[in-house]
């Protein structure tokens, strides 16, 4: 009896600190990785939103009214304006979201339709 319980002691010694070894061990990767290793996520594709001016100012804000409700964008430095934006035109406003602000990338004023002269009226004879 005293056998086996000095075996049973030393077993489970020894599972003790076989579990304990094995817990220290880190696991080995092949690449350590990193913060710059990480995959980055493809920045967001700016949105395109159609409406009219209610407010400008060049360089720093637009607000566009679409439907019933006014959105307000803030203009990055480099955005690309295309057209006179003024106040009651049409524009084409792509923007992308930064935290909680809307950032303008390009704003675009589609150029007037230059309307046909009216035709003739066949003349009669």
């Amino acid at each position: 009896m005293k056998r086996i319980l000095i075996l049973l002691v030393a077993l489970l010694t020894l599972v003790a600190f076989a579990g304990g070894v094995m817990a220290q061990t880190p696991a080995k990767s092949e690449k350590p990785s990193t913060a710059a290793e990480k995959p980055k996520a493809k920045p967001a594709a700016p949105k395109p939103i159609t409406g009219t001016v209610a407010g400008y100012e060049a360089g720093k804000m637009i607000a566009v009214k679409v439907k019933d409700k006014e959105m307000k964008f803030d203009i990055a430095a480099d955005a690309k304006v295309k057209g006179e934006v003024k106040e009651g035109a049409k524009v084409t406003v792509a923007y992308k979201k930064d935290g909680d602000k809307m950032v303008a990338t390009s704003i675009s004023v589609p150029a007037p339709k230059k309307e046909a002269p009216p035709k003739k009226a066949p003349e009669k004879k």
